[in-house]
């Protein structure tokens, strides 16, 4: 029979990550710029949240964005067309995530020393990006109501890890089976601490709250 050798391994395979992540916080935190990361499945509406957000919050703050996809500038080029803010594009290699890595360098061609805020547009996917701290000082995830209210329970951890949970698309809310108090009970369920708030990119409602919460969270910087 041969020999086995059996390796404990105590660090976590994260370690890295979360170091660069704890740096980037870190710097962000010391030029006073909250530093979000926005996810969501594909075709929540995060792009159009964001161009509504951004023109809403401008006049207030100085604001950059970064996005990520596998392939394409069109959404970082509709961002920058529609806000009039620099928003940079990454190309992750075809990857489902984007890590405190690629964020880092990613900064390393941007000049966030004046910014108030940055937002991060994590590519569209409910699995990897739950799973990478990106070094954000707050996550926010996108659930649109087209997905249904059964997604917290069907991708838990992308609930889990997020600290604003926001319910796009509200004004469709009548020609779909969704229930805002179901989703809401499953969020909080899974992430007492969540803060669930219903929006619509579309017609701006609930807009308001969700800037209010930005400004909460850079005064507690």
């Amino acid at each position: 029979m041969g020999n086995v050798r059996v390796i404990e391994i105590k660090e976590s395979v994260f370690a890295d990550n979360d170091a660069t992540s704890k740096a980037i916080r870190e710097k962000m935190s010391a030029q006073g710029t909250l530093f979000l990361n926005v996810m969501s499945g594909p075709g929540s509406g995060k792009t159009t949240f964001l161009t509504t957000l951004i023109n809403r919050l401008k006049d207030q703050l100085r604001i950059g964005e970064m996005d990520v996809d596998i392939e394409t500038s069109l959404d970082a080029q509709r961002v920058a067309d529609l806000t009039g803010v620099e928003s940079i594009q990454i190309h992750n290699c075809g990857l489902c995530h984007i890590d405190a890595d690629m964020v880092s360098r990613a900064l390393l061609e941007y000049d966030t020393e004046n910014l108030d805020l940055l937002i991060l547009e994590n590519i569209g996917n409910l699995v990897c990006p739950a799973e990478f701290d990106t070094g954000a000082h707050k996550n926010v995830m996108l659930l649109s109501v087209p997905e249904g209210d059964d997604k917290p329970l069907k991708y838990p951890l992308m609930f889990q890890v997020s600290d604003l949970v926001l319910i796009n698309k509200i004004d469709t809310l009548e020609y779909f089976d969704f229930d805002f108090e179901v989703a809401k009970e499953r969020i909080l369920k899974l992430n007492p601490n969540a803060v669930v708030l219903p929006v619509s990119a579309k017609t701006g409602e609930g807009i308001e709250r969700v800037m209010d919460w930005i400004m909460e969270e850079r005064e507690k910087l």
